[in-house]
């Protein structure tokens, strides 16, 4: 059936009067009667039903007005249906309920990268390398394996019970498994680990429920190793839970000082301080953003850059500055409604526009892009009217996410149509996963931990000719031009994918870290005692 049926910018109010209480009332629209347009689309949908040539789909037809009501208020004020609302919330509440593995499909199978720690999986003694192959007496292969099917048959109630059936290299037969399932933690840090004898390093992904208690744990674990320095890496984090994120920027600031506030038209504004209760408070700090770091990776790298505590480095940030609140409706379904805008301690609103719709709003990054900017930091124009100082009277910019300190321009030296193909294609992981299903055992031997791989692991010529071989015969042809310019990239992607699959995730970003050009400024920046306290101070 047609949208254009009836007019869904009409509906505005009676979306908003489907949440039940008094409180609403304040909520409503101005000189708008509540009455009236209640009505106006009980009568409408009443019209629809008693005279429209075909019948209709009540719950579609209200569920596509929600969609284009908040569509037409701002690009993250979002519908969540019903059945999708647990698994969108499962990546910031930081668990699931399942069996308990890090898991890859691979020539339609299911393999097991990796047992979780702790979980249900590993109790059992299911190992890195596992093939499920029949889960509750059905076959798990073939073309009907997807991620989808994974999530449906693994994941389910804590406490229920899940048969699998085990393919193992060098046994014989299956191994069978009965599974109780249980709460699976999903971990927001990706990586921690030492750069140098005193710089650690911590990789975010986003802001859940757990990543102020997983970033603490992750310091203590450094300082024990002789961390005095510390890189957060906020790249291509989306964001998450505005209050995790002013609990992170506690961290690194002392007591009584501003780190966002949050005000809007009908929400007054409400200042966020920090404690005296930050693990991070002293020590050079340098916090990585591109592109992608939206949001709550924003306050961080707002509260950190006005109060002079560190230094930003990569490129402008999204620009995101836009508060959501999740609401439930009658039928279970949500929505999360922009509520307000938030501001760094400067007063810096750092929200894009979105006036000319989500689709521009949202391709606005690829427009960066095409103009040079993730490449010239002096292709970046800021109108004066922008200007605000940060505690120590340096110049920053709002109106459009965060301006680092220091720019490090996107590389894109070693992309190339081979090297595209190959990753579109999936060749560099299928490559690995059957590098690893023939040699885990020997490689472990050989490099028993993460540090041994480091440290001598030396096939990398090997390793590249065997994957060039691996994608010939895979659809891939050798393209001299193409190894010339991606051989390096594609070998060390290569050896981050072999890590993960010997070792974990943090091991993948250990080794391609070596290749890193905002990690390699940042930490030579850190080194430098007087320009680090240059860059911090007053032009």
């Amino acid at each position: 059936m047609s949208k254009s049926i009836f007019s869904l910018k009409t509906l505005a109010v009676a979306v908003v009067l489907m949440f039940p209480g008094s409180m609403m009332a304040q909520y409503s629209l101005k000189n708008n009667d509540q009455k009236e347009t209640t009505q106006k689309f009980s009568t409408l949908m009443q019209l629809i039903n008693y005279f429209y040539v075909e019948d209709v789909d009540e719950a579609h037809l209200t569920e596509q007005a929600v969609i284009q009501v908040l569509k037409d208020l701002d690009p993250h004020s979002v519908y969540i249906p019903k059945k999708e609302v647990q698994r969108t919330n499962e990546p910031l509440q930081g668990n699931f309920d399942g069996i308990g593995v890090q898991f890859q499909i691979y020539h339609d199978t299911i393999v097991v990268i990796s047992p979780v720690v702790g979980g249900p999986s590993e109790k059992l003694g299911i190992l890195a390398g596992d093939k499920i192959v029949k889960i509750n007496g059905e076959d798990a292969v073939g073309s009907k394996i997807d991620n989808q099917y994974v999530l449906d048959h693994l994941r389910g109630p804590r406490g229920t019970k899940v048969d699998v059936s085990i393919f193992r290299k060098n046994r014989k037969g299956l191994i069978d498994y009965t599974i109780v399932r249980d709460k699976i933690p999903i971990n927001s840090i990706d990586a921690t680990y030492m750069l140098t004898s005193d710089i650690g390093y911590v990789k975010l992904s986003r802001f859940a429920r757990t990543s102020n208690d997983e970033f603490v744990e992750s310091v203590a674990q450094l300082k024990k190793q002789g961390m005095k320095n510390l890189i957060l890496d906020l790249r291509n984090n989306t964001g998450g839970y505005l209050d995790i994120a002013f609990e992170l920027a506690d961290q690194f600031l002392s007591a009584n000082k501003l780190i966002v506030y949050t005000e809007g038209l009908r929400s007054p504004r409400q200042d966020f301080n920090s404690t005296a209760q930050g693990v991070f408070e002293s020590g050079k700090l340098v916090v990585l953003i591109d592109e992608a770091s939206a949001s709550a990776s924003e306050i961080v790298s707002g509260a950190v850059q006005d109060w002079d505590r560190g230094l930003i480095i990569g490129r402008r940030s999204f620009g995101k500055g836009l508060v959501q609140r999740p609401y439930m409706l009658p039928d279970s379904s949500m929505i999360r409604l922009t509520t307000a805008r938030y501001y760094t301690p400067s007063g810096r609103c750092i929200q894009k526009p979105y006036t000319p719709g989500s689709d521009e709003y949202f391709s606005e990054v690829y427009n960066r892009y095409k103009h040079g900017e993730l490449v010239h930091s002096d292709s970046i124009k800021f109108p004066d009217s922008l200007k605000y100082y940060t505690h120590n009277k340096r110049l920053v910019y709002g109106g459009g996410g965060i301006m680092p300190d220091i720019f490090v321009p996107l590389d894109t030296s070693f992309v190339s149509q081979y090297y595209t193909d190959a990753l579109r294609k999936n060749l560099l992981n299928d490559y690995v996963m059957q590098n690893i299903d023939a040699n885990r055992k020997d490689l472990l031997r050989l490099y028993p931990a993460i540090g041994d791989f480091i440290k001598n692991y030396k096939n990398d010529k090997q390793l590249l000719d065997d994957f060039v071989v691996y994608a010939a015969n895979n659809g891939l042809p050798r393209n001299e031009e193409g190894l010339s310019a991606s051989g390096k990239q594609i070998t060390m992607v290569l050896k981050g994918l072999l890590a993960r699959n010997l070792y974990n995730i943090n091991a993948y970003f250990e080794v391609i870290g070596s290749t890193d050009d905002d990690l390699k400024q940042a930490a030579e920046i850190i080194q430098n005692d007087n320009l680090f306290r240059k860059l911090t101070m007053a032009n």
